[in-house]
């Protein structure tokens, strides 16, 4: 009998799984398992409402594994020892693993490549399996990567995608091996109230519910705060609990605008995949540096608690926080507009808003948070590093009606537009009847501060 261990990482499924089925069709058994790396916590990645998820996913695919005759073995420790111990005990001549993107991810590959081959035994990454197109697949003549989406977009978009596999019918997985026990989302504290549910069944409801509901009205009301009509399946494609191939090939598959739009966004995500395999410096590094001057000081640490708090006096970007808070999960315009505001406006350096948003965000990763905080910084691909979001016209703009505001700052529940998004014009006695601060700073001053920061005539 021979083993394979197949290693899971961030793809916590059995649908459409490339490592999983080719551990299948080469041993007679495999081992599914996952690590609890301590290095991962000491690197600050361990945030509640991710954890919580992650439980959720793990208890989910162990179900999953079970009704296939398997189950999932858990381990703690550091990943390569862990691997290698289970490797000897099992006698197993293969595993199996995504390809990582990260530069953690890439140097964690290796190490585990060299202690397999020491022992005769070999490891074999799968690219494709995080994102829909391989990192380093796509590259443009004298470049290892894209430095703009558009033409990545289209270079990605004429690329066929590789057939999406069936989830496995059975797992055979050998008996007796320890396992420890596997976390309990109660047990996690610090959890946002209205963080969503995880697992692989979870993520391949909501997609189905999407692609037959909210999918075709996408183009129409993906900017649209306060209709919600987003597919929030950012949580699962993060933990990959729901394929981005699949995710691709099935909303090409419903077509129309709506289909077109939402296929967009996921190349966005594989975009920023790819320059991150490629830079991964620019994790913590401006990709582009602009010569930032970036404000600190007390001044700047008080204006950017207000703004972490949700209470920064500008109503759509206080709301935007404190559906983070609330949810561990931000509508995509508000992440855009409460970056924007922090790095353009207050001129604090999008390091700081990036840590908060992976403190909260159960789909915070490196590559699509960091790369978007870049981005909206003017540091990252942006072709126009020094545009500014109005959080007054944006508010207008995409919650017109205001119920986006209405929803996360009830304070302001009796205002109405366009008073709403510029409660601080409202007459003095007016004014004093909503509890509500006044503007951190005003819009004008801001745009000063980045304009000189930046040396921007």
């Amino acid at each position: 009998m021979n083993v394979a261990v197949v290693l899971y990482t961030s793809d916590l499924r059995l649908h459409d799984h490339p490592p999983l089925r080719a551990a299948l069709s080469s041993c007679d058994r495999v081992v599914p398992l996952f690590v609890r790396d301590p290095a991962v916590d000491a690197a600050g990645f361990a945030a509640p409402n991710r954890l919580a998820f992650l439980a959720d996913c793990l208890a989910d695919l162990d179900t999953a594994l079970r009704d296939r005759g398997g189950r999932l073995v858990l381990r703690s420790g550091d990943t390569v020892d862990e691997v290698c111990t289970l490797v000897r005990s099992q006698d197993a001549d293969e595993v199996h693993m995504a390809a990582g993107v990260s530069g953690y991810a890439r140097a964690r590959e290796e190490r585990l490549r060299a202690a397999l081959e020491a022992e005769g035994r070999r490891l074999y990454t799968h690219e494709g399996v995080v994102t829909a197109a391989a990192p380093g697949s796509l590259v443009p003549a004298g470049s290892d990567h894209f430095a703009v989406f558009t033409p990545y977009f289209r270079r990605w978009a004429g690329v066929p995608l590789r057939r999406v596999l069936a989830a496995p019918r059975s797992v055979p997985v050998p008996e007796g091996i320890g396992s420890d026990p596997l976390p309990r989302r109660q047990a996690v504290a610090g959890v946002s109230p209205g963080l969503a549910r995880g697992g692989e069944r979870e993520a391949r409801t909501l997609l189905t519910r999407w692609l037959n509901g909210g999918l075709a009205r996408y183009e129409e009301l993906h900017d649209d705060l306060a209709a919600d009509g987003t597919s929030r399946l950012s949580p699962h494609l993060h933990f990959g609990t729901l394929s981005a191939t699949e995710a691709v090939q099935r909303a090409r598959a419903a077509g129309g605008p709506g289909g077109e739009a939402f296929v967009r966004q996921l190349c966005w995500r594989d975009f920023h995949h790819q320059v991150l395999a490629a830079r991964p410096d620019s994790a913590a590094r401006d990709y582009r540096g602009r010569g930032d001057r970036w404000r600190t000081g007390a001044a700047a640490d008080e204006e950017t608690e207000a703004w972490r708090e949700g209470r920064t006096g500008y109503p759509v970007v206080d709301a935007a926080m404190r559906q983070l808070r609330h949810e561990g999960w931000m509508h995509n315009r508000g992440r855009l507009l409460a970056a924007s505001f922090l790095t353009k406006t207050l001129y604090v350096d999008w390091r700081v808003g990036a840590r908060h948003f992976l403190d909260l965000l159960v789909d915070g990763d490196l590559a699509n948070n960091q790369l978007n905080w870049q981005w909206v910084a003017g540091t990252g691909t942006d072709t126009r590093p020094n545009r500014v979001l109005n959080p007054v016209r944006q508010g207008h703009r995409f919650d017109p009606e205001g119920r986006y505001v209405h929803r996360w700052v009830p304070e302001l529940a009796g205002l109405a537009v366009p008073q709403l998004h510029e409660p601080w014009r409202l007459p003095g006695p007016e004014r004093a009847r909503y509890d509500y601060p006044d503007p951190v700073v005003a819009l004008a001053d801001g745009l000063d501060r980045f304009r000189r920061g930046r040396g921007v005539e």
